[in-house]
């Protein structure tokens, strides 16, 4: 699926606070960041039933943040919709900070478990969603996969477990950029027919352009996708959305230094600030 979705100034705006970060801490995975942002973004402004200031709401909708080390995209719209303080951001990865490499449920507000050990989100998820059935409750249970951390085992495990009890409250959103963390996911495992393999265990499926802010508002708009079923969205991303220094460029996996005229020429393409 090729992507025509233009980038509108919220999106570049957090892109440019994600730089801004990436500088001042000399770490942080921007590929995965910038794939996840627009996923992460619909969640938060349009789907998920959550109270920032009360981030521990029994009612909330729970949403587990998978692939942990693209944090930066949930980091930055967290702290947008209040979760905590916009500050926070500037003292990622320092000494006795809040905000680490990989989100960290007992420390940062708004994280439901802590992630980054690929291939365990899903199977928590599946755990949240059988929770919220036992104790009859009406939250839903949300949860972003990379396409490579659908190499792992446990998440085929665990979507085997979601088709058999047919967990209707249950959605995985797949960050299908097409890259993991060494080169193109076709030639390192490929996963085709990727949408098959979830219809196969028992899941509604969707595809959508993971850049498209309305595709991805309408797809989330209609879930569960089928009754009885968890639904499966297919978000076909582009890793490191936004620049084309780091569009469709393994080395911004690790990538984590860059000079000042390097950051210079990556605000610039950006644009100005709102």
């Amino acid at each position: 699926m090729q992507q025509e979705a233009a980038l509108d100034q919220r999106s570049r705006d957090f892109r440019r606070e994600i730089l801004l970060i990436l500088e001042q801490a000399g770490r942080g995975h921007v590929g995965a960041a910038f794939s996840s942002l627009e996923i992460v973004r619909v969640l938060y402004d349009d789907v998920l039933r959550v109270d920032p200031s009360r981030p521990d709401w029994p009612e909330r909708d729970r949403f587990v943040f998978s692939k942990g080390h693209g944090c930066l995209a949930l980091y930055v719209v967290l702290a947008d919709k209040g979760f905590f303080p916009h500050e926070e951001l500037g003292r990622f990865c320092s000494y006795g900070a809040m905000l680490g490499g990989h989100p960290e449920a007992s420390k940062i507000p708004g994280v439901e478990t802590s992630t980054g050990s690929l291939g365990h989100g899903l199977p928590v998820g599946v755990g949240l969603a059988l929770a919220a059935r036992m104790d009859g409750a009406d939250w839903r249970t949300f949860v972003l996969v990379g396409d490579g951390e659908s190499n792992e085992g446990s998440v085929w495990e665990a979507a085997m477990n979601a088709g058999k009890h047919g967990l209707s409250n249950l959605t995985v959103l797949v960050d299908y950029n097409k890259f993991q963390s060494y080169g193109p996911s076709a030639d390192i495992q490929d996963l085709e027919p990727f949408a098959d393999k979830w219809r196969s265990f028992g899941f509604a499926v969707r595809e959508v352009d993971g850049h498209d802010v309305a595709e991805l508002r309408e797809a989330l708009s209609a879930v569960p996708f089928e009754p009885g079923r968890p639904s499966a969205l297919i978000c076909h991303t582009v890793k490191g959305k936004g620049l084309r220094a780091t569009e469709n460029d393994a080395l911004w996996h690790h990538k984590s230094r860059i000079d000042p005229e390097e950051l210079e020429a990556l605000l610039a393409e950006l644009g100005s600030e709102a």
